[in-house]
């Protein structure tokens, strides 16, 4: 869940970026360069990350800032789900990442599959939209939306990508070591009730 800590660096990030892409008056404008260098103080106060490198992430933020879009691939087969294993950490996620610009939703969810499992899969259906700091996910940056859709088995072969190093099905009982700042447990078996209930409205935050 959202910390107190990071709530007010995220509004006071947001603030100073939607001031530095409208304001012409230099002396606003070193204002809200304040504004945002007090915000990278308070991420590197409270987290692992230098001060320099979240002033480079949120310096790299133009124009009004609006959450982030994550989108995840659902796949069902044999009533295991699909999971592959990340390279960066060891740890497993549904496939996906951030929303490509120029793609829908849907045509990014089956692109990030397979690019990161080998499968190929067609759309079903929107199971979630969920805002990331209303779930169990680590502190982070920036705000998101976790986008979960399912999709259809159609082909492919279980190949690992340039991200991803194994590729699996996993019984809702014998989840693997996830990565929760991707994707949490409570999360994966609350898609596996649209498994047990394919009638279940899609839920939205």
């Amino acid at each position: 869940m959202k910390h107190k800590w990071l709530e007010w660096a995220q509004k006071i990030q947001s603030i100073s970026q939607s001031g530095l892409a409208f304001s012409k008056d230099v002396y606003d404008i070193e204002r809200y360069e304040e504004l945002r260098d007090l915000s990278a103080e308070i991420m590197a106060e409270y987290t692992d990350v230098e001060k320099e490198t979240v002033k480079g992430l949120f310096a790299l933020e133009k124009g009004y800032q609006t959450p982030k879009a994550d989108v995840r691939g659902v796949v069902f087969e044999d009533n295991k789900i699909l999971l592959v294993k990340e390279k960066n950490n060891n740890k497993w996620s549904l496939p996906g990442g951030f929303c490509d610009v120029g793609l829908s939703p849907a045509e990014n969810v089956i692109k990030e599959i397979k690019e990161e499992s080998g499968y190929e899969v067609k759309y079903k259906k929107l199971l979630a939209l969920l805002d990331y700091y209303k779930h169990p996910h680590p502190p982070q940056p920036f705000h998101y939306y976790k986008i979960f859709i399912q999709c259809e088995l159609i082909g492919g072969n279980p190949e690992a990508g340039l991200e991803t190093s194994e590729i699996g099905f996993f019984d809702e009982n014998q989840l693997p070591e996830l990565s929760v700042d991707r994707n949490t447990e409570s999360q994966i078996r609350l898609l596996f009730e649209f498994l047990r209930n394919p009638e279940k409205e899609t839920l939205c935050d």
